[in-house]
């Protein structure tokens, strides 16, 4: 059997590391990426490294930026009275391909899970409270995951904001418990945004 060079083993490695790529995902990958015009993979090795030099979170709602502020957050045309909490930069991204809200973000860039060893104080809960204290907004909508760590961590927050006197709904139940965002249809998610409920 021949010996793979150790440039194809490491590139082989790396590539099975990512999320739900397997030692045979990577190696067909690795191969894909020798066959390629050298343009098409030094275009995939720049665009990974200008992600990881130019990508940061926006330091208001904690989504993805290339500067202090998202587009969102720089987006005068977006109704400023309503802040939608969601875990992830990509719950954020199903939520705008659903093509319905058109308010703001707070991203928490996780959730409340004690087994994890994940307390609040490791997610932006104080900056949206932050937020909700200054900025006096209308009405929250808690869009985590309906699983049972993404509810505990919505009514955490509920709690927090209670004082505020600010109005808190979350999505519709048409979101099945123990669903992932990201992988939720989007006519699901419009509907979902469409009836959401006080807490």
């Amino acid at each position: 059997m021949t010996e793979l060079s150790e440039s194809v083993v490491t590139v082989i490695e790396q590539l099975s590391r990512l999320p739900g790529i397997g030692r045979k995902s990577a190696e067909r990958l690795a191969y894909h990426l020798l066959r390629v015009p050298d343009s098409e993979a030094f275009a995939l090795a720049d665009s990974i490294r200008n992600v990881r030099e130019n990508v940061r979170y926006c330091d208001i709602c904690f989504n993805l930026a290339e500067s202090e502020m998202c587009n969102i957050c720089r987006d005068p045309a977006r109704d400023q009275t309503t802040i939608c909490v969601v875990q992830q930069p990509r719950d954020l991204m199903a939520l705008e391909q659903a093509g319905t809200y058109r308010g703001l973000y707070h991203v928490l860039l996780g959730r409340i899970a004690p087994l994890e060893n994940i307390g609040p104080d490791q997610l932006t809960i104080d900056q949206l409270v932050g937020r909700v204290a200054t900025g006096a907004p209308a009405e929250i909508i808690m869009a985590t995951n309906p699983t049972v760590e993404g509810d505990g961590t919505a009514l955490h927050i509920s709690n927090l904001l209670a004082e505020y006197g600010v109005r808190i709904t979350k999505l519709a139940r048409g979101i099945t418990t123990g669903s992932i965002l990201e992988y939720t249809n989007k006519e699901i998610l419009a509907d979902a945004i469409d009836d959401r409920r006080p807490m």
